[in-house]
């Protein structure tokens, strides 16, 4: 028996057989060829293959991830439309006479280079798209089937690493887990396997030759065993069984009241991207949506989304919840989240720059466009607006100034809205410090934990030399969340956490100590949260 460790990405455990996935990757050969134009006409028809096949992936992983995780093949449809990047084929096929795939294979490995060598963490990111993309068009050229199939029995998949595109079109009821080499807790792929709930380990050491081998991948603890012995085994699968009734008893705590053994009732919500994943919602009973990261919006499309349109994604959302609050974050593009058609500026620090409420602030017409949409969308249903990334009271004061002419505007051309609440995510050390005062101009606190972590901690949350020592129990962090729940009532304002810990369910009894009113996880985190709720008291 071997045994290995990773850094877990998804918890749970997997029993069964290795299957080596191999990307395959072609040993493209450089050929000469003597008609450079229908070499290049050969590439269009297989770019146009391409660029087909990631609009099936599009609506396949729309109908099982959402709308959020399936943008990146949007965003792949559209790298293969890249200008630079065809001219770069189309040069290299004229002016050095070779054949469509090695001209692509180039292509291909100069700027997966180029991205990569950026400081940028986003358009490092991007390394790994060139990549895929590339393999794709080169599949097509060279007639490999790109539609991962992994035979009759369920497998363990074992890889350097997975593109998105990969982990889509895989077939999840043959699919028990994912192990990597490489790649981050925060890629698309491991976003994926969290929302398929599929256990992942990455960072493990592996081997081409335990293709076939027995193995076992326990997500709890980030461990691999390869060829386990009877004993190891007797014991995992005693522990799947405990897992698999865990799961059953989860399901029985639906339609159950979200309070603590003393009494005290918390409202648990859910963190959604798409409209797709209300569905997640309601299966689970959440009783709303506290975080709808509107983002996804801007995200998936090539140009500003209209009032209209963002009016009536918000209220089929409103609409689905039938009354219960839906809580929305106003955009927070910027850091991480980079959209092309905003043009912004090179940042040696986006993560802290010119991001989320200080792009509203500066581009208000953008702001407005949006507040209308949700103003509109209030008349169906129960929303709450929240703003991101608030640093002083003056912020908010602004804001609230923008969303009285939005209101005016509204009541001149005869069009109705609900009762909205206004919100603010507490999210930087400054926002905690005067959150007393901040308290006085909103009607509730959402604290996002990801992101304030970060900045508590000086420590960037993607880096992944860093996870050592990212400590979100870190006492600071823990003692800042206490302050911001005491201001925040003491000035009227209910509490809540929409960041990672509100699932920590290690800490939900500390929360409720503290006083918190809500809790915003994401949907399959809901039923453990709610059970962990029901142990505690609240004193």
């Amino acid at each position: 028996m071997e045994q290995y460790e990773g850094k877990s990405i998804f918890k749970g455990t997997a029993i069964g057989r290795i299957l080596f996935y191999s990307k395959g990757q072609q040993q493209v050969k450089r050929e000469k060829i003597d008609d450079a134009e229908a070499e290049i006409k050969r590439y269009e028809e297989a770019k146009g293959k391409a660029i087909e096949q990631l609009g099936a992936l599009y609506d396949k992983a729309l109908a099982e991830v959402g709308e959020a995780n399936a943008a990146i093949f949007e965003v792949h449809q559209m790298m293969l439309d890249d200008d630079d990047y065809n001219d770069s084929i189309y040069n290299i096929i004229r002016n050095d006479g070779v054949n469509a795939e090695f001209a692509v294979a180039t292509t291909g490995d100069n700027f997966a280079r180029m991205f990569a060598d950026m400081d940028d963490e986003y358009f490092k990111a991007r390394s790994a798209d060139v990549k895929d993309i590339s393999e794709r068009v080169i599949g097509v050229l060279s007639g490999k089937n790109m539609d991962g199939e992994l035979g009759d029995e369920p497998v363990i998949i074992v890889a350097e690493d997975l593109a998105p595109s990969e982990t889509v079109q895989m077939d999840k009821t043959k699919l028990l887990a994912f192990v990597t080499r490489l790649g981050s807790s925060n890629s698309h792929t491991a976003i994926l396997a969290r929302t398929m709930n599929i256990p992942a380990l990455i960072g493990v050491d592996i081997k081409e030759e335990w293709d076939g081998k027995m193995a076992i991948v326990d997500g709890k603890e980030g461990l691999f065993f390869v060829d386990p012995d009877a004993d190891t085994l007797e014991s995992y699968f005693a522990k799947r069984k405990e897992e698999e009734e865990a799961r059953e008893l989860l399901s029985q705590l639906k339609g159950q009241p979200d309070e603590t053994k003393d009494g005290k009732h918390i409202h648990l919500y859910a963190n959604i991207g798409s409209v797709a994943d209300v569905a997640n919602v309601l299966a689970n009973d959440a009783a709303g949506i506290g975080l709808f990261r509107s983002e996804f919006l801007y995200l998936e499309k090539d140009d500003y989304p209209t009032e209209e349109e963002q009016f009536q994604v918000y209220k089929t959302v409103a609409q689905n919840m039938a009354g219960r609050k839906v809580v929305i974050r106003t955009l927070d593009i910027g850091a991480d989240k980079q959209v092309d058609y905003f043009n912004m500026e090179h940042e040696d620090n986006p993560a802290m720059g010119y991001r989320a409420i200080r792009i509203c602030l500066d581009r208000v017409e953008i702001f407005k466009t949006q507040l209308r949409a949700l103003y509109r969308a209030s008349a169906f249903g129960t929303i709450s607006i929240m703003f991101p990334m608030i640093i002083s009271v003056d912020e908010v004061r602004k804001i609230k100034k923008i969303c009285e002419e939005v209101r005016a505007e509204l009541d001149d051309n005869g069009i109705t809205y609900g009762e909205v609440e206004l919100g603010i995510m507490i999210e930087t050390p400054a926002a905690v410090m005067i959150s007393d005062l901040l308290a006085n101009e909103v009607d509730f606190f959402s604290i996002g934990t990801n992101d304030l972590t970060q900045y508590t901690l000086a420590i960037d949350r993607q880096n992944p030399k860093l996870d050592n020592i990212y400590d979100s129990h870190h006492p600071a962090v823990l003692r800042m969340i206490e302050q911001v729940i005491k201001n925040g009532h003491a000035g009227g304002c209910w509490v809540g956490i929409c960041g990672e810990l509100g699932a920590d369910v290690t800490l939900t009894e500390q929360f409720i100590k503290m006083g918190i009113d809500e809790l915003s996880v994401s949907p399959t985190f809901v039923l453990p949260v709610r059970k962990a709720i029901r142990e505690s008291s609240s004193n």
